[in-house]
């Protein structure tokens, strides 16, 4: 089953914070939902394990995550890869941090995916649903962080 994300979410800091922030494992860490454990396997590539619950779904998950084709402090792709308990999939998505003020800046985001397995079954309109709510959950938890831990 295909994928498809995007949106655009205001952060109040400015984007050379944010772009390290993007770039940073432990941040990473803490923003995704889920994340039990990220591990750099080589400059830019991360092995991940999630354990994940929306309503009453849940399971575990382990993956890659790699970060490419970077443009300081513009522009990104991240590329996932995972499976487990529920399913297996793989997704691309770009990222491209825009100043919007002294200390505020816009992400765009846009990225494509193909899930498999039991999770795929309970159909797009559902993962949709759960995607959006998963990447909420992501940038609530990035401007917690942003705000909360000192600037290096």
């Amino acid at each position: 089953m295909k994928l498809d994300i995007g949106g655009e979410q205001e952060i109040k800091v400015n984007q050379d914070r944010l772009w390290q922030a993007l770039n940073d494992p432990e941040m990473l860490s803490k923003c995704v939902p889920g994340c039990k454990e990220m591990i750099e396997t080589t400059q830019d590539a991360y092995k991940v394990t999630l354990e994940l619950k929306v309503a009453a779904v849940g399971g575990s998950f382990e993956g890659e995550i790699a970060l490419s084709d970077k443009q300081a402090p513009e522009v990104c792709r991240i590329s996932v890869s995972g499976e487990g308990t529920l399913g297996h999939g793989t997704g691309d998505a770009m990222f491209q941090i825009i100043p919007d003020g002294p200390n505020r800046c816009k992400l765009k985001y846009e990225g494509k995916g193909e899930i498999g397995g039991l999770v795929a079954g309970v159909g797009q309109r559902v993962l949709g649903g759960v995607s959006k709510h998963l990447i909420k959950r992501f940038f609530k938890a990035l401007d917690s962080e942003l705000n909360t831990v000192p600037i290096p």
